[in-house]
């Protein structure tokens, strides 16, 4: 009998994130031979500090050898609580606190983890076009180029002929990294690969800059107003997100307001712009933008890189100009835009990102607000504060890193079970309209390449050069391809939106920046992971339960990863295998029958799942719910090599 779990609705209904006004009902289950004689719920407010004690009312036995206590709590203000219990027995005063799988376990003290809650904004709602859909991230200059020659170039900036090169990585003559070399990807080259997207079932863009910038990644903003000439013009990006969403695709841009480049009209340190920015004279219409400490050399910089100077984001100023009704973020939206993400969320101060939001939804209340963070967003900290981003004020969701560590976890020697737990937490403290539009990856611009990832050598602090002569050989390319197809299983049927790092889908390899930058390879594509991808893709389009669907986990072992998703239409039972041999799952009888993809291999009430490999079978949900607990206890998951993985 347990004490107490908060994932469980007979301990706590409802259970996970709650909007406001919501009535909660607490039950705690205790052993009859503790004698309890009092028992409470101590609640408190993570951002005020006070705790507000609620007594339990006991309400009757359970069996003959236990008793529970119960009270129900009404959240007085939005915002994160941590609540435990304490019950005083016949030991004297116990706590119960927040132990594994969010069980409760007696303990002596009350400095033991506590649980969580969030209560959000009960207006709280995101984009509908979203849940169920995929997303797929593109590096603009990396992805396509149409074959038309640009006006307006920045004469120092280096076109590549040849597509099929590594980026320039050396540095320059004066020992500096420029990432000043363009493959000329461009708007329109996108626009001509819709047909492609739409193929892999994409329903979201999410672009990375496509501002005018000195560099390539086009981080270092140099106009917020202008699209990069090497990119093309306006009237190109308008074109690229009309033809878009005819195929029924979104686009989305990369708002990048936590600094500007050195090398923009609003700094001007290198004086390519007419105008006086910043960095020119104290009576430029930037300069109250900047954080200077002596003007002009020494200034706040992003991370210390100087070419990044970091903008003071609640200036009166700088506000308006991103964010009032003539402002940036609703410039790009008129021009046919769905949407914004932020980079480095928990840089931005709260208020400006709740700013930013009242934009994007005056001007289209189901347009999307995703932010960058790559920890748990429901209580993270930074800058001295705890983030308000999941509360209904700020964010529509976020990218969730989180479930990529724990998809490379499993697949990297860990535990099925631990891995689950990782994704389990996330779904506990998220409210669910954030779950529904979670941006789940397994790479994107900032990490290695997923591939090389998963099968090659550890890159271990080695440099470029290293790097930039490592490629997987054929055997470890094998043997990624196979994990590939597992990682990608699971990064499909997880809660939320599966985003594909353009490329991934085709087996492009490298480790960090530059490389994991590298152009997409049409004509050398791998087509059967591609096909792999477009299957998933299928999958996720006929089936209801991955768009909005609950997750219970099932069967999950050392190096098995098993759930099932669910919603009143179907239900998806997803099994993961990351051990070097095959094993045989048993499935509920409900599944016996059901539909299968990718290659699932059932007979009976048997799955056969080799070596890295994966099954997937559909049923419609039946009536009553499955007794998930009592069919895990009766469903042996068995090697077919008695070994360790």
């Amino acid at each position: 009998m347990k004490l107490f779990n908060s994932r469980e609705a007979e301990y706590r209904n409802p259970t996970g994130a709650v909007p406001f006004g919501t009535s909660i009902h607490f039950k705690i289950i205790l052993p009859r031979a503790l004698r309890c004689s009092g028992a409470v719920l101590a609640l408190k407010d993570d951002r005020y500090g006070d705790t507000k004690v609620y007594g339990m009312f006991w309400a009757g036995m359970v069996g003959d050898d236990f008793e529970q206590w119960e009270c129900d709590v009404n959240i007085e203000r939005v915002g994160l609580y941590w609540y435990h219990f304490s019950v005083d027995t016949c030991h004297g005063r116990r706590y119960i606190m927040k132990g594994y799988g969010s069980e409760g376990y007696l303990s002596q003290t009350d400095h033991d983890p506590r649980f969580q809650l969030l209560c959000y904004e009960k207006d709280f709602e995101t984009p509908s076009w979203l849940p169920g859909g995929v997303m797929y991230q593109i590096f603009p200059d990396r992805f396509y180029f149409s074959g038309e020659k640009k006006t307006g170039v920045y004469s120092d900036k280096k076109l590549h002929d040849d597509w099929n090169t590594i980026p320039d990585w050396r540095p320059n003559e004066h020992g500096m990294i420029t990432n000043s070399d363009f493959f000329q990807g461009d708007l329109k080259g996108i626009t001509m690969k819709l047909p492609y997207l739409k193929e892999l079932g994409v329903t979201c863009i999410y672009l990375n800059p496509i501002f005018e910038a000195y560099s390539n990644h086009r981080y270092d903003t140099g106009d917020y107003e202008k699209i990069d000439p090497v990119l093309g013009t306006e009237e190109d990006f308008r074109e690229l997100c009309s033809e878009a969403k005819k195929l029924g695709i979104h686009v989305i841009n990369d708002g990048v307001f936590s600094h500007t480049g050195s090398d923009s009209k609003y700094f001007n340190r290198e004086n390519r712009y007419p105008n006086n920015g910043a960095y020119n004279s104290k009576e430029s219409p930037y300069y109250t933008w900047f954080k200077f400490i002596e003007w002009p050399n020494i200034y706040n910089s992003w991370w210390g890189f100087h070419t990044l100077p970091e903008v003071e984001e609640l200036s009166s100023s700088f506000n308006e100009y991103i964010n009032g009704e003539n402002g940036i973020i609703r410039k790009w939206i008129k021009n046919g835009n769905s949407g914004w993400r932020l980079d480095v969320a928990d840089e931005l101060p709260d208020e400006f990102i709740e700013y930013i939001r009242e934009a994007v939804k005056a001007e289209n209340s189901d347009a999307l607000l995703l932010g960058e963070v790559w920890e748990d967003a429901s209580n993270k900290e930074s800058y001295g504060s705890r983030r308000r981003f999941l509360y209904g004020k700020e964010l529509d969701s976020v990218m969730n890193y989180p479930f990529r560590d724990a998809i490379l976890g499993f697949l990297d020697c860990g535990n099925g079970r631990d891995m689950i737990e990782i994704v389990l937490n996330i779904l506990e403290n998220y409210p669910r309209p954030v779950i529904r539009c979670l941006m789940n990856l397994l790479g994107t611009h900032d990490t290695e390449r997923i591939i090389t990832l998963l099968a090659g050598e550890r890159q271990n602090g080695r440099g470029r050069e290293w790097q930039a002569a490592t490629r997987l050989s054929p055997e470890q390319r094998e043997y990624g391809l196979k994990r590939m197809r597992v990682a990608a299983g699971i990064l499909y049927t997880l809660p939320g939106v599966p985003c594909i790092y353009y490329g991934d889908e085709a087996g492009v390899e490298g480790y960090k920046d530059p490389f994991n930058r590298a152009t997409y390879p049409w004509g050398h594509e791998d087509k059967a992971l591609i096909e792999w991808f477009k299957e998933l893709g299928k999958m996720r389009a006929v089936c209801s339960c991955l768009k909005d669907g609950d997750l219970r986990e099932f069967g999950s072992t050392e190096r098995t990863m098993g759930y099932i998703r669910e919603d009143k239409n179907d239900m998806l039972l997803c099994v993961f295998n990351a051990a070097h041999y095959p094993i045989q799952f048993r499935v509920p009888e409900e599944f016996i029958g059901g539909e299968t993809f990718m290659n699932t291999s059932l007979e009976g009430d048997e799955l056969t799942i080799e070596p890295n490999g994966c099954a997937f079978v559909k049923i419609k949900t039946p009536e009553k719910p499955l007794p998930i607990e009592d069919e895990t206890e009766k469903t042996p998951i068995t090697a077919a090599v008695e070994q360790n993985d």
